[in-house]
């Protein structure tokens, strides 16, 4: 049986009134990069969009600017309840149709129960939460879910219970297990690796990946372990934000199939390890990593400033050099009407040529 939202179409929502075809949307991890530009594609289209976050309160697009949400509620995903009472907690679950659980910890380097906490037991109260109010659960995971499988990644795979390259990974797939395991009307988003926006490259926070193409970039780490024929899947942030805005709306619209699914928001276009490096050492001023095989790489072998860096930052990354994934997207392609466009190494250029003018990456060489 079909629980919880009623979507734009003829189809009468909770609200009543205008706000009848409608949503009243509650987005966790509201305040981080890829929330904040959910939040603001949700606003646009008309939903009330309720931002749920854990310390910062302002909700940011990409671009930025404050996203005018209905309200901010502070919570932490990690407790039960978010931490809050009873009271609460049941107001909140009834004031709202659907759940978009985009909280989670994206570092590489945490403990076991750390990912525990915050991508498995966060995902478990985001659940609870839903159930309470009878809501749709759209659930934002990664594709890398996949683990260190080489080929075709197709949306229905079954997910893996083992071979995870890191412990992120790992708690991502446990996170879908939950899912999977409710009995809410429920779609998973799996972006792969999030970074700039399509036209111009903008991104409004430096992490993660960025902090490893950082240090390659401007020669601090000069060797990176990489496997012939390995590829990486960059996936605009606008492609990613408008995909979970878009399942948002076709979650529970009447036999189009929506419920429980699993949708990859990912470029499909496989970039060869050697353009990426390639398009990185055309800068005059740049780097271009040496790739070395990995079975004879060894980071004790390094001068000791590039081997800290190594193993503090870019060696957290160094599995994506030794991969070559091929994620298909024909189901989110047909649910939505949209694919990715092009990111070649042109796109990758407008990547680094907005690290460059918004200071993040050096405009020349210093002497």
């Amino acid at each position: 049986m079909r629980r919880g939202l009623s979507l734009p179409g003829g189809r009468s929502g909770r609200g009543g009134g205008d706000r009848g075809l409608l949503l009243r949307i509650l987005v966790t991890g509201a305040a981080g990069l890829v929330g904040g530009e959910v939040c603001a594609r949700l606003v646009a289209a008309g939903h009330s969009v309720t931002a749920l976050v854990h310390r910062n309160p302002d909700v940011r697009a990409n671009d930025g600017s404050l996203v005018p949400v209905t309200g901010v509620v502070k919570g932490d995903v990690s407790a039960a309840r978010f931490g809050w009472d009873e009271a609460s907690f049941a107001g909140v679950a009834a004031d709202h149709d659907l759940l978009i659980h985009c909280a989670a910890t994206v570092r590489f380097d945490l403990a076991e129960e750390d990912y525990r906490a915050v991508n498995v037991g966060g995902t478990e109260h985001a659940l609870a939460l839903a159930e309470a109010g009878a809501m749709a659960f759209l659930h934002v995971s990664t594709a890398y879910v996949c683990g260190t499988r080489d080929g075709a990644i197709r949306e229905d795979d079954p997910l893996p219970e083992t071979g995870f390259a890191n412990g992120y990974e790992a708690s991502k797939a446990a996170g879908e297990r939950l899912v999977r395991a409710s009995d809410l009307n429920w779609a998973i988003a799996r972006p792969s690796i999030v970074v700039g926006e399509y036209s111009s490259g903008t991104i409004r926070q430096f992490d993660t990946t960025y902090a490893a193409f950082k240090l390659i970039a401007e020669g601090r780490v000069r060797h990176m372990p990489a496997r012939a024929g390995a590829t990486l899947d960059f996936v605009p942030i606008d492609h990613v934000a408008g995909g979970i805005a878009a399942i948002a709306e076709k979650l529970d619209e009447v036999g189009f199939g929506a419920e429980g699914i699993t949708l990859h928001l990912v470029s499909g276009q496989p970039l060869p390890v050697e353009r990426f490096t390639g398009v990185i050492g055309a800068y005059p001023h740049f780097h271009a990593p040496e790739l070395v095989a990995p079975e004879t790489f060894d980071p004790s072998q390094l001068h000791a400033l590039e081997r800290r860096l190594f193993k503090r930052v870019a060696g957290l990354y160094a599995s994506y050099f030794q991969r070559d994934p091929h994620f298909c997207d024909a189901r989110f392609r047909e649910l939505t009407g949209t694919r990715c466009p092009e990111t070649g190494e042109a796109y990758i250029r407008r990547l680094i040529d907005h690290c460059i003018a918004v200071g993040f990456l050096a405009e020349s060489e210093t002497v």
